[in-house]
């Protein structure tokens, strides 16, 4: 069945209608499915080397979190370099980097049809359509014509996208424009798409074009010092140094000389002059983590340097002159900290110019499986495997657990499950399952040491049994949705209608469970 004007035409339509880019770009790969009846489709930005997938259609959820490195995928390389239809043979020895990822599929079963579509504007690359198939033949009636105006709509909708989104920085960093570097390939990305996310990361967008102190707040593990280095990429102090200085592992004894720099002969050991982190950030950020460690007998001669921009290094008696901003983080009340007398209240009221709170994960919806997807591919390529993917149920423990170490926890639990899978694999293709998890052994060995009966004095058990009881319900609503989809032709909108409940919602569930 060949691509017919008025397909083309609904496509061209469905994506400049009046929404947000996220929408639109899932409205597009939808319309893509549904007209060249694949079963999976993936729209991918390219920048700094690398795909980053925008949106997904019939692939597992933590694809949308994973991004895929150029010299690690031939395929998506020859999509990269072919500048026109790419069309993979079915023998094709090269690795798809889809291989396991469409969920409700043998765990060998390989996807066998494969087009990719470059997109260009202006002789560049910026994204790919990648499209997917267990037929051989799957995609053999549509011609590369069609492809190719297939592949034209797409790229006119990512490259308007991408010029609004252009434009929209321009216009918060126009104060200073020509001091702005734009390098693509060290631009710190923030993977997360929760409300609680996208806020902060607007406020971010806000305050990174000023010159304001920033204090981020969050608890340990949320990625403050992403948000810093976020903040500093997005100023017009961006061509400058980021210098990062821990307040929390600085002796008493050295901290000024750290923070101010020293002369020759100002203390026993003192051999030789010393810049300090103010001098060597002059023009551009400082960042001080865990500032609420700072000792207070410091925290004074901070506060000048904020006040009045001069500084005087340990044994010298003359006054420098710096231009740094500050961005503070820490872990702490400080509120507490100043109620308590152990920090200075007009130091803090200087820092918190504009307070950031970074959210943590458990308050992230969503996100966890975009994150997992992130630290799974990084953990594949680290371990050299041809495949690394998350096993359903994994997803699930993933999502239900309360991640007290927030995403440095999810990492670290991530690739030391990917270890684990690796060392049981039967070749370079490994699955993660619950068990490669600690918090998984743990849950176990605690539901087998406590009694039967539940008392009000087994808080344990209560817990784990609320956990084990999200589990099973979620399990029994995917099944239910399943059943529900097969009555009514895999159609959602008819599938909605006969569950009684909003078709947005009904999406929204059948993404958190696994089924979407």
């Amino acid at each position: 069945m060949a691509l017919s004007q008025s397909d083309l035409t609904r496509i061209a339509l469905d994506i400049t209608s009046g929404l947000s880019d996220h929408d639109r770009f899932s409205r597009l790969l939808d319309t893509v499915r549904q007209t060249l009846h694949c079963d999976a489709a993936a729209l991918l930005q390219f920048t700094g080397r690398q795909f980053t997938p925008l949106a997904i259609d019939g692939l597992s959820p933590d694809v949308l979190g994973r991004r895929f490195i150029l010299s690690e995928h031939p395929r998506l390389e020859a999509i990269a370099r072919a500048g026109d239809v790419v069309r993979f043979p079915a023998d094709s020895e090269l690795p798809d980097p889809y291989d396991g990822l469409i969920p409700h599929q043998e765990d060998h079963l390989m996807v066998h049809a494969c087009i990719g579509l470059p997109l260009v504007a202006d002789g560049a690359l910026i994204g790919a359509v990648t499209i997917d198939g267990f037929d051989p033949e799957q995609f053999n009636d549509f011609s590369d014509k069609e492809l190719r105006t297939l592949s034209a709509i797409a790229s006119a909708s990512l490259n308007n996208a991408l010029l609004i989104e252009k434009l929209e920085k321009q216009a918060l960093q126009s104060q200073e424009p020509s001091s702005f570097n734009h390098s693509s390939d060290s631009e710190v990305e923030m993977i997360g798409q929760s409300p609680a996310m996208l806020a902060m990361k607007n406020e971010l967008k806000v305050v990174a074009s000023t010159d304001l102190n920033v204090l981020i707040l969050g608890d340990t593990g949320t990625g403050k010092e992403l948000v810093a280095k976020s903040i500093h990429q997005g100023s017009p102090r961006s061509s400058k140094s980021l210098v990062y200085l821990n307040c929390a592992a600085l002796p008493e004894s050295v901290a000024e000389s750290e923070l101010f720099g020293h002369v020759k002969g100002a203390f026993t050991g003192a051999i030789s002059h010393r810049s300090g982190k103010f001098e060597i950030a002059d023009k551009g950020t400082l960042f001080l983590d865990e500032i609420g460690e700072l000792p207070l007998s410091l925290q004074s001669k901070l506060l000048r340097v904020l006040q009045y921009g001069d500084l005087q290094k340990v044994g010298s008696d003359k006054s420098l002159k710096v231009d740094v901003r500050i961005i503070a983080a820490t872990n702490k009340d400080l509120k507490q900290e100043v109620l308590a007398g152990r920090f200075r209240a007009d130091l803090y009221h200087r820092l918190s110019v504009f307070p950031v709170i970074v959210p943590p994960l458990k308050e992230r919806e969503g996100d966890i499986i975009l994150l997992s997807g992130f630290f799974v591919e990084r953990s594949r390529g680290k371990l050299g495997l041809k495949s690394l993917r998350l096993s359903p149920d994994s997803i699930k423990l993933l999502n239900s657990y309360d991640w007290p170490g927030n995403v440095r926890e999810l990492e670290h639990v991530l690739h030391r499950a990917a270890v684990l899978a690796r060392a049981q694999a039967q070749s370079n293709i490994a699955l993660i399952t619950p068990q490669h998890f600690d918090f998984y052994n743990q849950q176990a060995k605690n539901i087998a040491a406590v009694p039967p009966s539940i008392g009000s004095k087994s808080v344990l058990q209560s817990t784990k049994t609320e956990q084990t009881l999200k589990l099973a319900t979620e399990a029994f609503q995917a099944q239910y949705i399943r059943q529900a989809l097969a009555a009514n032709g895999h159609n959602w909108a008819a599938t909605a209608r006969a569950l009684d409940v909003d078709s947005g919602n009904l999406h929204r569930l059948a993404k958190r469970i696994g089924i979407k």
